[in-house]
């Protein structure tokens, strides 16, 4: 039995699949579940990104993509189509790996999901080496309820969880706020400073994750 199973999320670079390619063509972040790969080789897209960044255009120019559907709420598009050139993701799952999430960049992919046990981390990496680049961001271990702690989810630093935490304890996030940086930085026995950027980076990192 495999008493280890990881948290990763991995860079992909060189992939040209329609997505990719109009996210970079529109210099747009697109979010996309993982696609479903039919029996006949082609796959079922659903993805999004902003209200007129380009992204649809892309798609539509795109030959390799049919039945392209867009539709518009809180600001967003939502794509769904069928691709005729599957993303490398689908060789990643043949080897292992659990996709949970895409993020695709000007360009660039980041897939996050889990993987059992690092021989099948290592098969990964080897499965799409030769066509794309494949790097690793992240690789952590899952906790006993399967699911990624706190710091591995937002990818922040234990210092920068603990500030949070105790802002949270003291009342520092409170509306209206119940204690100062100064008084919350007391109780880790740090500077107000130090406390500030802790909050701050781990703040970024949230943020930069969940908008883009």
């Amino acid at each position: 039995m495999i008493d280890q199973c990881l948290a990763v999320e991995f860079r992909v670079t060189g992939d040209d699949c329609p997505v990719a390619r109009a996210s970079a063509v529109a210099g747009a972040t697109v979010d996309a579940r993982p696609p479903q790969l039919r029996a006949d080789g082609n796959a079922l897209v659903h993805c999004s990104g902003p209200v007129d960044s380009g992204v649809a255009a892309a798609l539509d120019a795109d030959d390799r993509v049919r039945y392209l559907h867009v539709a518009r709420t809180d600001g967003r598009e939502t794509y769904r189509c069928l691709s005729k050139a599957p993303c490398v993701v689908h060789d990643l799952t043949n080897a292992g790996f659990l996709a949970e999430s895409l993020r695709y960049r000007g360009g660039e992919e980041f897939h996050s999901g889990t993987v059992v046990g690092r021989e099948v981390l290592q098969g990964v990496l080897e499965a799409a080496g030769d066509a794309v680049g494949v790097t690793i961001e992240r690789a952590t271990p899952l906790g006993s309820d399967g699911e990624p702690s706190v710091a591995a989810h937002w990818n922040l630093t234990p210092a920068q969880v603990e500030a949070i935490e105790v802002g949270l304890a003291t009342g520092y996030f409170a509306v209206p706020r119940e204690a100062t940086a100064a008084e919350a930085a007391a109780e880790l026995g740090i500077s107000k400073s130090a406390f500030l950027e802790r909050v701050h980076r781990a703040q970024t990192s949230i943020f930069g994750q969940i908008f883009g």
